[in-house]
């Protein structure tokens, strides 16, 4: 039948949906997760003209939200106007849109957060004896009343999306969620240091922020290695924008981006164009798979951006995005070169001079004196001790379960390791071995990631990790949200055979590392492995190939690392045992097989 037919001769079915379900559908935009209520609340109570605000999260904010501050709190009557949708007291009419400085203003973040949880609201207004507390189920008023309660407003969010299972089920693990409630806090706190704050997290106190100045506030946040890290950079001579803040120095550059922070009057923002600013100051400073930290606050006129292009706020549009990029990038590069961070380099000015001897009239110039070692003979054999324990440790380091040796490699293996004898080391990146009637060109750091990552993925899977105490423990201090990382992927690190304890509110103890690991430094390797941990969870792994990939990428030989004969030898042995030895873990090239018949083809 044709789908006018239908309806032809159908009742009228366009109707108005209930404020409730409309409201559960506008807090599909707002609230994606239970940060995205603390983002909501903790803006409220900036607006509100805060000096103290504290935090507090249970279960990772599926049991409790809860968020108190001293601002100027509400009265009855705008207590219950304010879940109401587009209520708001920021803007009247469509032109206050380009004037705003306050955080929320569309009036829809309550109404929509009341929908799909239990609101407990408590406020009080400066001037007043009682305030009124309000509770809420699912956009249903249950009750209001007056009550005897501090200055400014609690408000509390309790079992988020209670009445929506589908989204509570997709929510991620409880250490996941944390993180993105850190990452929340940390918007919000780092750009008004003038406010106090306090997160409480399962009755654990996060943080403790005292009033202080915008750096201050950086090393409270991040960390009190940051103080010696920050660059600061200023420009506030230009009509366009006035550009505050501290960029990190480039040796103390990351495998993540998680610390870049643009702030625009006030607001966390992401803008990629103007992350490229940033990294294109840089130039030439960073490896290319590293990314700089910076604390950048822009100032402009508010006519001059759009901020209501996107629901949750963190996107915003600019009048003039070229120069506001162009004015970064030069204010950037000015601090680095301003503070010696970046090299500055006369390549037009000769070199040859720079170290000659300082020479009066009438000295003689002797000539340079000669030492040999006529003991030294290039062509002796190594002393056999030494290279015993070399081969001894590379044999540990390459150990590889025979169980991971497959049919595919077996079969494009067929000769013996034993038969590769020939290896020979390119540009110190590439080995070249014989093979068969032909020749393997292997990428040493590729290769060794794929062996060290099937190895680890086993001692993961049957947690047989063995550790090697270390002589001097070394305390590693976290950041809050690395904490929790750390937390929740502690078992698998003792599996892998770290012995880490936890001593305090953000420090783990390492007594041990893996026995399989040489030479290693514990506190890096533990950071680092971290930060490459954070790196892969974008990415569709478990958490058990995410771990054995970053420690393989930690712990792996390097390209342009000088290796001695039989550390080649025992690198192509091992890499014939892998199950998949053509490709690393990153899907890249291992090896390149030559035949006889292409070298003979090149040759005719």
């Amino acid at each position: 039948m044709p789908i006018y037919w239908y309806f032809r001769y159908m009742s009228d079915i366009i109707k108005l949906l209930p404020d409730s379900v409309a409201n559960q559908i506008a807090a599909g935009e707002v609230v994606q997760r239970p940060a995205s209520v603390v983002k909501e609340l903790l803006e409220n109570a900036i607006d509100s003209g805060a000096t103290q605000v504290q935090m507090i999260i249970k279960d990772a904010g599926k049991t409790l939200i809860q968020v108190i501050d001293n601002g100027k709190g509400m009265s009855d009557t705008d207590a219950r106007m304010s879940f109401e949708r587009h209520a708001t007291s920021k803007i009247n009419k469509a032109e206050d849109l380009f004037c705003i400085l306050t955080k929320g203003f569309r009036g829809e973040a309550l109404a929509s957060i009341a929908a799909i949880a239990h609101i407990d609201l408590k406020t009080r207004l400066h001037d007043k004896e009682l305030g009124v507390h309000i509770r809420m189920e699912g956009s249903q008023f249950i009750d209001q009343e007056p009550c005897a309660t501090a200055e400014g407003t609690s408000m509390s969010v309790k079992n988020l999306f209670y009445n929506v299972p589908a989204r509570r089920k997709f929510l991620k693990s409880d250490s996941v969620e944390t993180k993105h409630i850190i990452d929340e806090f940390q918007r919000v706190a780092l750009i008004h240091p003038e406010i106090g704050f306090s997160y409480y997290n399962n009755d654990d106190e996060i943080y403790h922020l005292e009033r202080g100045t915008f750096r201050q506030r950086i090393v409270a946040v991040m960390g009190t290695a940051y103080n010696q890290k920050l660059v600061p950079v200023e420009e506030e001579n230009n009509t366009i924008v006035k550009v505050s803040g501290f960029i990190g120095k480039p040796e103390f550059a990351k495998k993540t981006r998680g610390e870049q922070f643009f702030f625009v009057n006030g607001r966390f923002i992401k803008s990629n164009y103007l992350n490229h600013a940033v990294s294109a100051a840089y130039e030439e400073l960073l490896a290319g798979d590293s990314y700089p930290s910076y604390f950048i606050h822009l100032e402009v006129d508010p006519s001059s951006i759009d901020i209501n292009i996107h629901p949750t706020k963190t996107e915003i549009k600019f009048e003039d995005e070229r120069s506001v990029y162009m004015i970064i990038k030069a204010t950037v590069k000015q601090a680095l070169s301003k503070y010696s961070v970046a090299p500055s380099l006369d390549f037009e000015r000769e070199t040859l001079f720079d170290n000659a001897p300082d020479l009066r009239v009438g000295d003689i110039i002797q000539a340079p004196k000669i030492k040999v070692d006529s003991s030294y003979n290039p062509f002796q054999e190594r002393n056999p001790v030494q290279h015993k324990n070399v081969k001894q440790q590379w044999e540990e380091l390459y150990k590889v379960p025979e169980t991971i040796r497959s049919a595919d490699s077996e079969t494009m293996f067929q000769q013996k390791n034993e038969e590769a004898t020939f290896v020979h080391q390119l540009r110190n990146k590439y080995i070249i071995s014989s093979f068969g009637e032909g020749i393997l060109i292997i990428d040493q750091h590729r290769a060794h990631k794929r062996i060290l990552f099937e190895y680890f993925s086993d001692v993961l899977l049957n947690s047989k990790g063995v550790s090697q105490q270390i002589l001097f423990p070394e305390s590693i201090e976290l950041n809050p949200a690395d904490y929790e990382l750390m937390k929740d992927l502690e078992g698998d690190f003792k599996n892998l055979g770290f012995d880490l304890t936890p001593f305090g509110k953000s420090t783990y103890v390492v007594n041990g590392l893996p026995a399989d690991i040489k030479d290693s430094q514990p506190k890096e390797l533990v950071e680092g492995l971290l930060e490459e941990f954070k790196m892969h969870q974008s990415e569709k792994l478990n958490r058990h190939e995410n771990l054995a990939k970053s420690l393989a990428n930690q712990t792996s030989i390097k390209s342009g690392q000088k290796l001695a004969l039989e550390e080649m030898q025992m690198l192509v042995s091992e890499l014939f045992l892998c199950e998949k030895p053509t490709v690393d873990p990153n899907g890249n090239t291992v090896l390149w097989n030559i035949d006889s018949n292409e070298l003979m083809d090149k040759f005719e």
